[in-house]
């Protein structure tokens, strides 16, 4: 169940309805016996047998019954970090599996909450590709002989290449969350920065409603702690301002309000007793329903399909704001801030998606204006309440052809926030482009924030860095990415810059890791006369305090090993959201098209094109193949000097190495299968087709290998395949569905290749 309640099924929920289904068929998982198989098995280790048989018309014991005969086992105790964090884990992986009413069962959410969910919860109905698959009701049904003696060859595959079980952990899902929350003295004080703020998003927060959920702690005391230790002084919250303050046209959709603000102070401060200050991302005023627009039509902006912007060029929409925003500040006087996005996610303001000349006020206010006047409105009502909240006015998305303009127009108190790596010239594989955002590869600044922060400073304002301290979509299924010399080099850049402040990361990479460490020690204040330090003297620091000093050069040497090889990465838009970074192996290999395209960090399918972006096939794989090879060899080295029994602090490391390393081999292979794979169907001469069958086979291997080395990993490593806004990407049962899904290629498919030729 998500972390919406009950409290919030006001008129707004109400209105919310599913996305339709579409006509297009759901894939079919063919290495089980049947898609119940597929149900089980995809369920067994996130969902109670109880709610399993309820959503199929089963017993529980016909549940039991199935798992066992595959091999699973006993039905592991579903834990309470399960039940409340593992949501979006299961949509994802039942999205070609059930319906919606089935799926409703399954989370035992209304069709309001999942609609909710699935609209709000940090784009998760993009991120599933905005298609419903159609999928045929499961109902569950006495098993036949043959599919009893399916099973039982099934269960004989899981024996063999798990004898302990597919499910054995050595440390169970989200025991990061009690690690990182208990409280621990051995931490060092928190370091004094030349850079504030240095903020960051909670590792481990849900999205939905989180100032109402009394049993989810986004910042406990334990990680506020670690957080401070590693060099941050603010973190921040996504909220919506008409649940913090009332929304004056339809006042039921903001209820219990004063109860988010009560708790949103308690929070504040908590965290300032730590050093740390917590600012609230504005993305405001969120669009209405075309609904509300029937009373309230002098409100209306812009319509973005079934919604439209309130115009913030209007003064009852300019004061919604600025009074919310007064309430905020009153009830949480030490808040230390906001920052904004104006230039899209949501639809916002009528300028928010380029679409203003189509409102009459807009068109003549023109972009800059009203773009910078939303933050003109939220520095009002800072000022009414005489707080010394910060206001941050982040540049993204706004168009360079008015973003000057935007920037001469902010109020003359508001920081101006820049991605630092944007618009960065790149030359990956000889494929020349331009770095967005997201990037550890690519060491900032770029021109562009230059050139804004260049604006900003002649009009006096503060400037704050953007940029990703921890890990990016370059891969996110790791805590960190162990590039840390180019992170720690870009903090040298950016104190070269003079900055004021750095954002380290959005919503990923939130993790306590070396690399916020790095960040801090690379700005920390120095006594008169002593030199700031170098990125190596930094990295040998950091180092030293995690692992000691016998092996911190050799860790130093590692992560300028794994810094080299991220820099080979072939930055596109495309390649980072759509290439299988997070999933790496658990990706199925599909013997047949499964013609879906691939999904924003969702679900990749086998859409190669997709994933490629700009990039030729070849040069995409040579990529990933430098950049595995390097990862993998970095790894190899340290294992080398550590030993083969590492202390549990290297073990860690050694492991989100290699599972960088792994992810990134994996789409190699995948990639290169899907290559192979539409060979063989266009036709082949009897030569060429054997090399390419006996290639397959080779891939299909080695896939099932890289599975079973990520499982070992993902088994002891809460955090492997982890991500606070997608949730888990995978879970050891996908790596072992992975194996028979190799297994089932290995047996069936590639003789059948072999007799057609």
């Amino acid at each position: 169940m998500n972390t919406i309640t009950a409290l919030l099924l006001t008129t707004f929920l109400s209105a919310m309805q599913l996305p339709p289904t579409s006509d297009t068929p759901a894939v079919s998982y063919t290495h089980f016996p049947t898609q119940t198989h597929a149900f089980v098995w995809r369920n067994w280790q996130l969902v109670e047998t109880e709610r399993m048989a309820d959503t199929i018309g089963a017993q529980p014991e016909d549940i039991v019954r199935m798992g066992e005969a595959m091999g699973l086992g006993s039905p592991p105790k579903i834990s309470p970090e399960i039940r409340k964090r593992a949501y979006i884990t299961i949509i994802r992986r039942n999205w070609h599996i059930l319906p919606y009413e089935q799926m409703m069962a399954l989370l035992q959410m209304s069709e309001e909450e999942l609609a909710f969910t699935l609209r709000e919860d940090d784009f998760l109905y993009i991120k599933l590709g905005s298609k419903k698959p159609s999928c045929e009701p499961i109902i569950y049904t006495e098993p036949t002989e043959a599919i009893l003696e399916a099973e039982k060859a099934l269960a004989k595959q899981i024996q063999q290449a798990f004898p302990k079980g597919p499910m054995k952990m050595n440390e169970p899902l989200f025991q990061f969350v009690s690690d990182l929350s208990e409280m621990d003295s051995s931490l060092p004080p928190a370091p004094t920065s030349n850079f504030s703020p240095r903020y960051c998003s909670s590792y481990f927060a849900l999205f939905g409603d989180p100032l109402l959920e009394d049993e989810i702690d986004p910042y406990p005391d334990g990680y506020l702690a670690r957080l401070a230790a590693s060099g941050v002084d603010g973190i921040w919250m996504h909220v919506v301002l008409y649940q913090l303050a009332e929304f004056p046209w339809a006042p039921e959709m903001s209820e219990h309000y004063e109860s988010r603000l009560k708790r949103l102070n308690e929070l504040v401060e908590r965290a300032q007793k730590h050093g740390i200050g917590i600012y609230l991302y504005m993305n405001e005023p969120r669009a209405m329903h075309n609904d509300f627009f029937k009373d309230h039509a002098t409100l209306k902006g812009v319509t973005i399909g079934d919604h439209s912007t309130l115009c913030t060029n209007t003064p009852e929409v300019r004061e919604y704001i600025t009074s919310s925003i007064e309430t905020i500040c009153n009830a949480v006087p030490n808040l230390r801030g906001f920052f904004t996005i104006t230039a899209s996610e949501n639809p916002t303001n009528c300028w928010s998606h380029a679409k203003g000349n189509e409102c009459p006020r807009c068109k003549v206010a023109g972009p800059a204006k009203t773009i910078a006047g939303v933050s003109a409105a939220i520095q009002d009502g800072i000022k009414r309440s005489g707080n010394d909240t910060e206001l941050i006015a982040w540049d993204w998305g706004w168009r360079d052809d008015w973003a000057l303009d935007a920037i001469a127009a902010l109020p003359k108190d508001v920081s101006q926030m820049s991605v630092s790596e944007w618009s960065i010239p790149i030359n990956r594989g000889g494929v020349e482009t331009k770095v967005g955002e997201y990037s550890i590869s690519t060491i900032g600044p770029g021109p562009r924030a230059t050139k804004h922060w260049q604006a900003a400073r002649e009009r006096g304002l503060k400037t704050v860095a953007k940029i990703q301290a921890g890990n990016t979509w370059e891969i996110a299924a790791v805590p960190y990415i162990p590039a840390v010399a180019n992170v720690a080099q870009h903090a040298a850049n950016l104190r070269e810059a003079q900055l004021d402040g750095i954002m380290l990361a959005w919503s990923l990479g939130g993790y306590p890791s070396p690399n916020l460490q790095v960040v801090a020690e690379m700005s920390a204040k120095q006594a008169a006369g002593v030199a700031a330090p170098t990125p190596d003297e930094a990295m040998l620091k950091v180092a030293t305090d995690r692992y000691g000093t016998k092996y911190a050069d050799a860790v130093v040497t590692a992560w300028k090993e794994c810094s080299i090889a991220l820099s080979e990465f072939p930055y596109h838009g495309s390649v980072v959201y759509k290439a299988p970074m997070q999933v790496g192996p658990s990706n199925p290999l599909y013997p047949t098209a499964t013609n879906y395209a691939s999904t924003m960090v969702g679900i990749p399918y086998d859409d190669l094109k997709g994933w490629r972006g700009i990039y030729p096939e070849d040069v995409f794989i040579g990529q990933f193949t430098i950049m595995a090879n390097g990862f993998s060899a970095a790894h190899q080295k340290l294992r080398d000097t550590i030993g083969q029994k590492p202390a549990p602090a290297l073990q860690k490391e050694l492991d989100v190495m290699e599972a960088v390393a792994i992810h990134y081999q994996s789409i190699v292979q995948q990639s290169r299968f899907v290559q192979l794979r539409e060979q063989v169907k266009s036709g082949l001469e009897d030569e060429a087709r054997i090399k390419t069958i006996n290639e397959l086979e080779y891939l299909i291997r080695a896939e099932r290998v890289l599975a079973l080395r990520l499982h070992a990993i993902q088994t002891r490593d809460s955090r492997i395949g982890y991500e606070s806004s997608n949730h888990y990407f995978y879970v050891p049962m996908d790596l072992a569905e992975k194996v028979i899904n190799c297994n089932s290629l290995l047996h069936t498919w590639i003789p059948e290749l072999r007799k057609a030729g």
